[in-house]
């Protein structure tokens, strides 16, 4: 009902089309959609700049602009990185003007000229700050670790971004657990990102058009996570005629088919994954290998519908699996979500969003069936999000925002069961489902005070409660003391004010000076073992055990533009602090525990680093380099005798090194190297002798570091002569890539085993992934 009254309220002050009408000081209004001409993709970002008042806006996330303006003539320009600027001559009387506008992608041999000549300092004069943004045709050029174009592998290479481990689809944040970044594809949560233990991201390139990180200075739409906002949205489809892309890889092949169903109006895209290891399997001389299963594959589908300038309604999906087996265990995992959005204009100044989300993940490990004790454990976290967005174009200076949204979570910790003849009469276990709602409203604005000044700041007010009939439990000394039980209303509420404020001063056309703080809240956390991740982690939420994350983050950064924006500097110092921090006690027990909970021990955790990168831009040679320097700690009551440690991810040292050169017009080349300390561990001493028995003597927590981290990466690619059939152009291309060049043994994990002829030592035992491993893959596109 509270949700309810809170929607109307919204409605009721929207200002409609006829009730600004009577507002004889209203200034008319021009707006439209900036579009793909080739496509028609809404083009994210573009700017529309009116030369006569020198002002101007960017389109949102859906390619739409609103600009206030006098009656008069004015010179608008239209520009996107990419595509060719235009320039309209418009004359704005005392009535409203739509204008949609497409872009044409520029060609190749006008591609040195358009490109980088375009004059693009919006890092200058934008007022966010902490943010990082990457397309497709960006991620495309990286090097790619078995020749599969990775997204997440790219966000690594961001300054402020850490890697767990080698080959791994996490990533950590300014010091943050791999569990506080909040990933979305299309407004869906994704809660995990890999596929093949980590070795890819569940993205397809091919399926995305945009990705963008908040590393800090997070809108208040956002929430639910401390650390970071990963927002990746899926391409449209191209409303113009067919088209395709795919390739084919070593491992792995992927096609991607884009079409109207109804030109210009109705558009449907449709691309999917799939490695073919176990394909080869079978032909193994080696019996055991012959039985073993290992592949994954994934789809993405969206349907877009342009009703009419004021309404669109867009249906996307993604559905993924992992599947392992062997004659003695099996194991699968994978996300599913589905979004359904509807876009409305209620006047030319206040554009609405409303979504309908929906999100699945699930995991599974067991034994073949009706083998002797074979057994089957299941688990799973579903979520159900609806949400309404408006932004509202009060003047060319000042943007506001505001909206609402609500979260059904449902937590299935684990059920297990016996699948065998022998073991299925002993019933099952099952560790209680959790159901939970979490809430969201939130205001925000964006104001130019002058050409020098700007602010963008907000507010956002969360509220989390459990509901449902599932016990709670007290503990004393991670031992169960009471249990609660409850009748299936809402038996356990938090409320938090989230601030966000942020500020822009511009020194002149090519440096400014920005700063920020932003607070977060996170209501449910992961619980994992080990820096090398599993999909058999546990998500859990907050509870009367256990309060909610609270994170505040302060930043400042100096940004400088050289030789005409072609390289671009910046230099950002940040502070955070969290309280509530979640880690565990030593020897913690994870999966099917339903006294979970007891395991955990809470305290407060600090981080603070420096970050410098420059990117580039010139005729033929483009990338960045960034380095970080960060340092990470938490205290934690019953851990480390309460006495500071270092995170988990604390790395000291972070560089990465990002190049690519056209050699000629259809060869260029690629390479990438990256250096970073060691991630902090825990190792033994050596072994003490106790009642005969001998056991490890351990370090502190975390007082260890593994040996640190360097690898670079090659890519070679070939674009062949563009072929027609019939009409249809079409393109393609060979790439070489070489992960890890100079070969590199760089340490995934260091077991440690007694020393046979002197039980009192102990020596290490380093695992590493990979060597020297080049892949060829074969591109196409029409």
């Amino acid at each position: 009902m509270r949700l309810f009254i809170i929607i109307t309220i919204l409605l009721l002050l929207c200002p409609t089309e006829n009730r600004a009408d009577n507002t004889n000081e209203r200034k008319p209004v021009l707006s439209g959609y900036i579009t793909d001409a080739a496509t028609g993709e809404d083009l994210i970002g573009a700017t529309v700049y009116v030369q006569e008042i020198g002002q101007g806006t960017i389109t949102n996330v859906y390619g739409f602009y609103s600009i206030s303006l006098t009656p008069g003539t004015y010179n608008v320009r239209y520009s996107f990185i990419g595509y060719r600027a235009k320039t309209f001559i418009i004359t704005i009387s005392d009535k409203d003007l739509s204008r949609n506008i497409e872009l044409e992608p520029t060609a190749e041999e006008l591609e040195e000229v358009v490109v980088t000549g375009e004059k693009s300092n919006a890092n200058i004069t934008k007022t966010e700050m902490s943010v990082e943004q990457l397309g497709s045709e960006d991620i495309r050029k990286i090097p790619a670790l078995m020749g599969e174009v990775d997204i997440i592998k790219a966000i690594q290479l961001l300054p402020g971004v850490q890697t767990p481990a080698e080959g791994s689809s996490g990533f950590s944040v300014r010091g943050g657990n791999l569990d506080q970044n909040l990933i979305l594809l299309d407004e869906a949560n994704v809660y995990n990102a890999s596929h093949l233990m980590g070795f890819f991201s569940v993205f397809n390139n091919d399926a995305i058009k945009d990705v963008k990180l908040y590393k800090g200075d997070i809108p208040a739409k956002y929430g639910g996570r401390l650390s970071s906002v990963l927002d990746i949205h899926m391409r449209e489809g191209n409303n113009k005629q067919f088209s395709g892309v795919g390739g084919i890889g070593l491992i792995s092949s992927r096609a991607t088919i884009e079409s109207p169903l109804w030109e210009d109006r109705i558009s449907v895209i449709a691309s999917g994954r799939r490695t073919y290891v176990d394909l080869f399997l079978p032909l193994s001389r080696n019996e055991d290998i012959r039985n073993n299963t290992l592949f994954f594959y994934d789809l993405n589908t969206k349907i877009n519908y342009k009703i009419s300038d004021n309404d669109r309604v867009f249906l996307s999906g993604y559905f993924g699996r992992d599947v392992f087996g062997s004659e003695f265990a099996r194991m699968g995992y994978g996300n599913g979500t589905g979004t359904i959005r509807w876009n409305h204009l209620f006047s030319k100044k206040l554009f609405s969003n409303l979504s309908v989300v929906y999100s699945n993940y699930y995991y599974s490990l067991g034994t073949p069936e009706n083998e002797a004790n074979s057994f089957l454990w299941e688990a799973g976290l579903n979520d159900l999000t609806a949400k309404y967005d408006f932004t509202y174009f009060a003047t060319p200076r000042l943007k506001v925002s505001y909206g609402i949204q609500s979260t059904l979570h449902v937590f299935n910790p684990g059920y297990a069961r016996g699948t065998s003849d022998s073991v299925s009469s002993l019933g099952s276990v099952r560790v209680p489902i959790n159901r939970s709602i979490e809430n969201g409203i939130y205001v925000g604005f964006e104001y130019k005070v002058n050409a020098l000044l700007a602010f963008k700041g907000g507010l956002r007010n969360s509220s989390f409660g459990n509901y449902g009939n599932k016990p709670t439990y007290t503990y004393e000394n991670s031992e169960r003391v009471d249990t609660t039980e409850h009748s299936g209303g809402i038996y356990q509420t938090y409320f938090n004010w989230e601030p966000r404020l942020s500020m822009n001063l511009t020194l002149n056309e090519y440096s400014s000076i920005k700063a920020s703080y932003a607070r977060t809240t996170q209501y449910i956390q992961m619980a994992r073992n080990g820096n090398a991740g599993t999909p058999l982690d546990i998500w859990f939420s907050a509870s009367p055990n256990v309060k909610p994350q609270i994170g505040d983050q302060v930043a400042l950064g100096f940004f400088r533009n050289f030789f005409d924006n072609k390289l671009k500097a910046s230099a950002e110092v940040y502070y955070k602090w969290m309280e509530n921090t979640i880690d565990f006690k030593d020897d913690a027990v994870l999966l099917l525990n339903e006294d979970l909970e007891g395991e955990l021990r809470f305290g407060r955790s600090w981080a603070y680093g420096t970050e410098l990168m420059v990117k580039f831009q010139f005729e033929r040679f483009n990338g960045w380099a960034s380095y970080t320097y960060s340092h990470a700690e938490r205290k934690i009551n019953g851990v480390n005798e309460g006495e500071p440690f270092l995170a988990p991810y604390d790395k000291p040292h972070d560089v990465s090194i990002v190049l690519n050169y056209e050699i000629m017009k259809r060869l260029s080349v690629g390479a990438t190297w990256v250096y970073s300390s060691g991630l902090p561990a825990t190792f033994p001493r050596g072994m003490a002798e106790v009642y005969g028995n001998y056991v490890p003597i351990y370090s502190d927590r975390n007082e260890d570091r593994y040996p640190d981290y360097h690898r670079m990466d090659l890519s070679l690619t070939w674009e062949n002569k563009p072929m027609m059939a019939g009409d249809r152009k079409v393109e393609s291309n060979w790439n070489l890539s070489v992960y890890n060049l100079y070969d590199r043994h760089n340490a995934w994990a260091i077991n440690f085993e007694q020393d046979k002829q002197n039980p009192h030592k102990i020596y290490a035992e380093k695992t590493y992934l990979f060597g020297i491993l080049p892949t060829v893959s074969f591109n196409i596109k029409f």
